[in-house]
């Protein structure tokens, strides 16, 4: 069984990359990332980190959750007379960084320009994806609360799949999936559920809404889990409800197709750019290239969106411990959608399919709906 996180040895290697990125020290303001960090699960927190000082930037209402929560010798606890950057410029003062980091992706340009005011003893230094770089590669105890998360969604589903019905609509269909995997043991969905029914399912991130399984054969369902831990998954699968037409079929092992083949070249060293276009040329022979605009998958884990990324734009590459998702797509408005998502973990050797429903196209025929 995994041990919790190790969130000193965390913030250890974050500050190894310092020199590197030529700061002294790192203003955190992501939540996910000051949650990775040191384990605080509420908001309206940063954390000041260098090598010799780190301290947690909170305000009065987290001051016991802070002591329950995490591991962090210095906490700065400020009331409502003390705005965030007059707290950050003192520790500053103190500390002394001569250039000190801060994320451009969660400052926003009126926080920017607070600091910039009131920091006078440091230069500002954007130093975007230091944390998400570290969160790409999961450890052990994050791997399993990825699996399980990857088996409450799989359970939820299994539910909505039993219990399916022609006059359920798709908001109907979102609850009673929600309600399901909290009821194994998920504090909630680890995003917006995406139900879409014919149509709506050519809407790659479609909502929910009033069509009813009986308008169309095709049922597409993106969903995923949140743990206690805050760790997601990220799954899709097409239930095919009525009687198909040849081109659903097409399309349908079009698509499963594309995916399988993706993930089999998913390992340690390939290029994630080479991935996608395997994905993409598959779909595009079959005469649908113009029905795949999005990436073929991406990373996640504390958010459903992580930093990497599988496109045509992509640098990077796998390495072990990354988890992502693989998700093509075909989408022909005012018709229908078909995508199909696994979560992947990438292995020392190859990768592991995190995810176990069953994705054939006789797998997706709910047949006594047929």
């Amino acid at each position: 069984m995994a041990t919790g996180p190790d969130y000193s040895a965390r913030r250890s290697r974050l500050t190894r990359s310092f020199k590197s990125a030529g700061v002294d020290a790192l203003l955190v303001t992501g939540l996910a990332n000051v949650r990775y960090l040191t384990g605080f699960t509420g908001d309206s927190t940063w954390l000041y980190l260098s090598k010799s000082a780190t301290v947690l930037i909170s305000d009065t209402r987290y001051e016991t959750q802070i002591a329950n929560e995490c591991d962090i010798v210095d906490v700065d606890i400020r009331d409502a007379r003390k705005p965030m950057k007059v707290a950050v410029s003192e520790i500053v003062k103190k500390a002394k960084p001569k250039r000190l980091g801060f994320e451009p992706a969660h400052v926003t340009f009126g926080q920017h320009a607070d600091l910039s005011e009131e920091i006078t003893a440091a230069e500002l230094v954007p130093t975007g994806g230091l944390t998400e770089r570290l969160r790409e590669v999961k450890d052990k105890w994050e791997l399993q609360q990825i699996r399980d998360a990857v088996h409450m969604a799989e359970r939820g589903i299994a539910v909505v799949r039993s219990g399916l019905t022609l006059d359920q609509t798709e908001q109907e269909i979102r609850y009673i999936l929600e309600a399901a995997m909290r009821s194994f043991g998920a504090t909630g969905p680890g995003f917006e559920p995406i139900v879409g029914v014919g149509p709506t399912a050519a809407l790659p991130h479609a909502h929910a809404g009033d069509l009813s399984v009986s308008e169309s054969p095709i049922l597409l369902i993106d969903w995923g889990a949140e743990t206690k831990s805050g760790y997601r998954s990220d799954l899709t699968r097409v239930f095919v409800t009525g009687k198909p037409s040849k081109q659903m079929e097409k399309v349908y092992n079009t698509v499963q197709e594309a995916q399988q083949a993706a993930i089999a070249a998913i390992k340690p060293g390939v290029k994630c750019v080479d991935v996608d276009t395997i994905a993409r040329n598959i779909i595009a022979d079959a005469g649908f290239g113009k029905r795949f605009g999005h990436g073929l998958g991406h990373g996640f884990g504390l958010e459903i969106h992580e930093s990497v990324r599988m496109s045509p734009l992509t640098d990077q590459v796998f390495e072990p411990g990354m988890v992502v998702t693989v998700e093509p797509g075909i989408y022909l408005p005012g018709k229908f959608g078909v995508r199909i998502e696994d979560d992947i973990l990438v292995t020392r050797d190859g990768h592991e399919v995190l995810s176990s429903v069953p994705r054939e196209f006789d797998d997706a025929i709910v047949e006594f709906l047929a």
